[in-house]
């Protein structure tokens, strides 16, 4: 077993790059030098190259050989419909378990705070806005009760980070009410209207973003 410590910083510092990674603090497609980034983090090379490690199973990182890490370029229109494709499999079925399963009291609560999201106030806010959408698809899937399907669910949400330099304000204000119909199907106890919800959510979604291809 390894130390806690080591496991620790392990996590720490996945959890570090994987934020530089969103942030894009790290460009899409620019090369990643493994000590640099070391240095910016204050730790051994080692730490580093286990979190590339996992962030490329995440799908957002690559590795070639005699180059190193890359960061993941930004989604073409034809990945971006996968993309979609495979979200509009998960995440209603997860909707569904989730409301034929039953939320006591305190889970139906935080459903519900996770639904709500940040209003604009510059591009700070687009960051704060797509970490609180995050968590609520994530907690939503993990109340699924199937940890691989929420394992799933992380890690196709985790290539959205894409657009964060490409973000659509018309997601102000709508998200949020779409958030909140799926929960209001949840709480109903009805499978079907949840599911229905999440698809017809993430279906929006998908529409919201396409005038950044048609731009491209």
């Amino acid at each position: 077993m390894q130390p806690a410590r080591r496991i620790t910083l392990t996590d720490d510092v996945y959890a570090a790059v994987r934020a530089l990674i969103m942030d894009h603090d790290v460009q899409p497609g620019a090369r990643i030098n493994i000590d640099a980034l070391a240095r910016r983090l204050a730790v051994s090379p080692t730490p580093v190259r286990e979190a590339l490690a996992r962030l490329e199973s995440d799908g957002l990182v690559s590795k070639k050989p005699l180059v190193g890490y890359t960061a993941t370029p930004l989604l073409t229109r034809a990945e971006f419909e996968e993309l979609v494709e495979m979200r509009l499999i998960l995440e209603p079925a997860a909707a569904a378990r989730v409301a034929a399963a039953g939320l006591d009291g305190a889970e139906l609560a935080g459903l519900r705070a996770e639904a709500d999201l940040p209003g604009p106030e510059g591009a700070a806010a687009v960051a704060a806005f797509t970490a609180q959408d995050a968590r609520f698809h994530h907690t939503l899937a993990g109340l699924s009760g199937n940890r691989m399907l929420h394992d799933a669910v992380v890690r196709l949400r985790a290539h959205l980070h894409l657009f964060r330099l490409h973000f659509p304000a018309a997601h102000y204000g709508v998200s949020a009410r779409e958030h909140h119909r799926i929960v209001d199907a949840v709480a109903a106890g009805d499978p079907a209207a949840a599911s229905a919800a999440m698809r017809d959510h993430l279906t929006a979604a998908r529409d919201r973003h396409l005038p950044f291809f048609e731009s491209r």
